[in-house]
């Protein structure tokens, strides 16, 4: 069927005189409610789930608070397990020409020689991960190591850096 108005075969006098049919958009029904009433139906989920989660979160700290005011034992929270083994230290030893010897992926064991007591060994095996540069002339302060240890032993190494003069020896 075109867009304009069928003529009708005889000319009748009933018959209106043919005129072109406008342009207009193609209708849509019955939409434009169901988009709205969808979108409110999502929210009203969304808040749903967010006051679940909200709920059980109050539940578990009032049932741990309520256990505790009938004396009994505070539940026991775990520290979280430790990511890193090996961290990174920066030690001052006291000789810098031993330190000139050193290169990344040496093994060394570091002592501490204090004044009054016989020398110790703080870290044994330690991994050297940086040495300063050979060109780079240090004073009498030494030079800066870094090695790779567990943390434990760099809590060590920091300790017996702050009161004994620290060497190496090559493993």
């Amino acid at each position: 069927m075109s867009r304009t108005a069928q003529v009708c075969p005889a000319p009748l006098p009933s018959c209106p005189p043919a005129r072109p049919v406008p342009s207009f958009p193609p209708l849509r029904v019955g939409r434009g409610g169901d988009r709205l009433r969808r979108a409110v139906r999502h929210r009203r989920r969304a808040a749903s789930a967010g006051l679940a989660a909200v709920a059980v979160a109050l539940a578990a700290v009032g049932a741990a608070q309520a256990q505790a005011s009938r004396g009994g034992a505070p539940p026991v929270v775990k520290p979280p397990p430790e990511a890193v083994r090996t961290v990174s230290a920066p030690v001052r030893i006291a000789d810098a020409a031993t330190v000139r010897l050193l290169r990344p992926g040496d093994r060394v064991d570091v002592v501490a020689a204090e004044r009054a007591g016989a020398p110790r060994v703080v870290a044994a095996g330690a991994r050297v991960a940086e040495v300063p540069d050979p060109g780079k002339a240090e004073g009498d302060g030494g030079a800066l190591v870094v090695l790779s240890v567990p943390r434990e032993t760099a809590r060590a190494l920091v300790g017996a850096g702050a009161v004994a003069r620290l060497a190496v020896t090559l493993c």
